[in-house]
């Protein structure tokens, strides 16, 4: 019990997604082409229990990476309150987080692609949606869609 204190309660896979859909930037590590490790953070939205997109340009390190090793591992934190507990003169952190593995793919469909940009302009931009349909015209085909797909359920844990 008290290892598990330590190291934060874990959650369920629907808690662990709830800490992802409040996360405005989940960090996406993947593996160079020399082995070594990247990673960054990216606005992600998710479609459903195991699927997520990202956009990027046609062209760059996210997709080199990609192409060689398609296995991602994604991460967030939607809470972190540092605290100084008095009565135990103990300095803490309060934080929920998230972690989970996937596969990267490029959406080729187009259905798709508009399907993907639409929820992302949801989330993040849902006060300018009467824009979309124009944006699309104008951009679709130079923007490329990236769909993650777990391939094991997300582990969420937390210090409340």
């Amino acid at each position: 019990m008290k290892e598990m204190r330590k190291a934060g309660r874990r959650r369920d896979a629907e808690w662990a997604m709830e800490v992802f859909d409040r996360a405005p930037y989940i960090t996406v590590s993947m593996i160079r082409p020399d082995g070594t490790p990247y990673g960054l953070p990216l606005s992600l939205v998710r479609k459903d229990e195991v699927t997520f997109y990202f956009h990027c340009a046609g062209e760059g390190e996210k997709l080199d990476c990609l192409s060689i090793n398609p296995v991602v591992s994604l991460s967030a934190v939607s809470k972190c309150t540092p605290k100084f507990e008095e009565e135990k003169r103990n300095f803490t952190e309060y934080y929920h987080s998230a972690v989970a593995i996937g596969h990267a793919s490029m959406v080729s469909d187009r259905e798709e692609k508009i399907e993907a940009l639409r929820l992302l302009c949801e989330r993040f931009l849902p006060k300018f949606m009467d824009h979309f349909d124009e944006a699309i015209a104008r951009s679709l085909d130079r923007t490329t869609i990236i769909k993650i797909t777990l391939t094991e359920p997300p582990v969420g844990k937390c210090k409340p």
